[in-house]
């Protein structure tokens, strides 16, 4: 997308981006609800408004400023409240409630990439070359931003979502003493990106499944 102009950028990758946030806070309430827990639906945060799940940090301030530079782009929505106390089987059923937001993410880059596809035999055919081109890059930035967030909530960092799968197979002294991380989350994940750290980290994965995707429709 390098010959897109930053005013291009952003309006190619804002509806990918605050559909990837919302739809996986909105999933983690959901599974949460089916297991037992209504705390989510009663502070409407079921939705899939993104006015309910904008944190103007998380969602706006921090992917916009990495997208003008270039760089990692990722974000953060406010979290859906989960009250584990009255899940039927606490331990065990937040770590579904954790794993519905990156599988949420899964199944969007799978949307995404089909999006991509049509567009990319839009193209082909030389019909409504208009809508192929915005579905081809909008669809490769759903696939990207997708990949990126279910990647990095499936490390093992807490508040990150594949910390509460560690957190759930841990004895409650041991899961106690690693939740206590949380507090340093947010600081060492931007440490983490600052040192460089972060990209090596989730690259490889990235760029792998992103690979597959691409294979599937045909690139």
């Amino acid at each position: 997308m390098d010959e897109l102009s930053v005013l291009q950028r952003v309006a190619v990758w804002a509806l990918p981006v605050l559909l990837a946030i919302t739809v996986h806070e909105a999933a983690h309430g959901w599974v949460a609800l089916r297991l037992g827990d209504k705390t989510a639906m009663m502070l409407g945060r079921l939705t899939l408004n993104p006015i309910k799940h904008i944190d103007p940090i998380g969602t706006l301030l921090v992917p916009g400023l990495l997208l003008v530079m270039g760089g990692f782009i990722f974000g953060w929505a406010k979290p859906v409240p989960v009250t584990w106390e009255n899940l039927r089987n606490p331990k065990r059923d937040m770590a579904f409630v954790a794993l519905a937001g990156p599988l949420s993410n899964l199944l969007m880059a799978l949307m995404w990439a089909a999006i991509m596809k049509l567009g990319l035999v839009l193209a082909t055919s030389g019909s409504a070359e208009l809508v192929a081109l915005p579905l081809i890059y909008m669809g490769g930035a759903g696939i990207t931003i997708n990949l990126m967030l279910m990647v990095l909530n499936l490390l093992p960092l807490p508040p990150l979502d594949g910390s509460r799968v560690v957190s759930s197979m841990l004895p409650d002294p041991l899961a106690w003493q690693y939740n206590q991380l949380e507090r340093w989350g947010l600081v060492i994940l931007l440490g983490l990106m600052l040192m460089g750290v972060l990209g090596k980290i989730l690259w490889p994965p990235i760029n792998y499944l992103q690979s597959l995707l691409y294979t599937m429709i045909g690139l």
